[in-house]
């Protein structure tokens, strides 16, 4: 593993995550309370800069502006961004940040309105906590991927932590990417996403293969990206998959 000197991550939480996400090495949980030990928890770690807004600026000067004409909400995003952005090294920031993100994108009322039966409330939460994590990844704007932990591979780390079979995993993939996919949805995900200093992207093609998730900076080079996921994404799954807890 690569990885810079960091001191160990802690936040609480407004909600208490799930105690399985201890089967991870490097994250603790104790109720609202949130550990990552950096040098256990990533595959690679180099970067301990992260561009965040707080979560406020971006509910007050975003969430509610249409787009026009003459500006598209990914001009809109960009610009905000240019704006409001600030470099933090704290990692904890992060992750609160994150999560008040993921709560919006992921709120119960969704649910009744998306057509989706099986996705329930309980899948939301699992959603909500393992999107927060995936906010620590991070990449480059050469497409260099710099920090990488196991949730990265959505699928394998939400089947580890609660214990999902192959294809609930995928489902829960495919609604993290876009599973409720609609143009209200995306331009919420993209106005949200600001908060921390980027869009979401994912390798996956037309289908979840585990290819993964991170909010990255526009302008960032999905080619470069694109080809260092694959050199390692299969090696880095199977480390994921192996914490499965089993029973004889």
């Amino acid at each position: 593993m690569t990885t810079v000197d960091i001191a160990t991550i802690t936040v609480e939480l407004p909600e208490a995550f799930d105690p399985r996400w201890n089967r991870l090495p490097g994250i603790t949980v104790d109720g609202k309370t949130i550990t990552v030990d950096p040098e256990k928890y990533f595959f690679r770690f180099e970067t301990s800069s992260w561009l965040v807004i707080d979560w406020q600026t971006v509910k007050d000067g975003l969430l509610n502006v249409d787009e026009t004409e003459e500006a598209a909400v990914e001009q809109m995003a960009l610009e905000f961004i240019k704006t409001h952005a600030r470099s933090t090294s704290d990692a904890g920031q992060v992750l609160a940040i994150a999560h008040q993100v993921y709560a919006y994108l992921f709120r119960g009322e969704h649910l009744a309105t998306l057509g989706l039966p099986r996705v329930t409330a309980e899948h939301l939460k699992m959603l909500r906590e393992a999107a927060t994590f995936m906010a620590l990844n991070k990449v480059e704007l050469d497409g260099h991927i710099s920090n990488v932990g196991p949730c990265w591979f959505f699928p394998s780390a939400t089947s580890v932590v609660f214990d999902l079979s192959e294809e609930d995993g995928q489902m829960l993939d495919e609604v993290y990417h876009g599973g409720w996919f609609n143009e209200h949805r995306r331009i919420e995900g993209i106005k949200a996403h600001t908060a921390l200093g980027g869009r979401l992207v994912h390798g996956c093609q037309s289908v979840p293969d585990q290819s993964g998730g991170v909010v990255a900076s526009y302008g960032t080079s999905m080619a470069t990206f694109g080809t260092e996921l694959a050199a390692f994404k299969k090696e880095w799954i199977d480390q994921v998959n192996s914490y499965r807890v089993t029973t004889a």
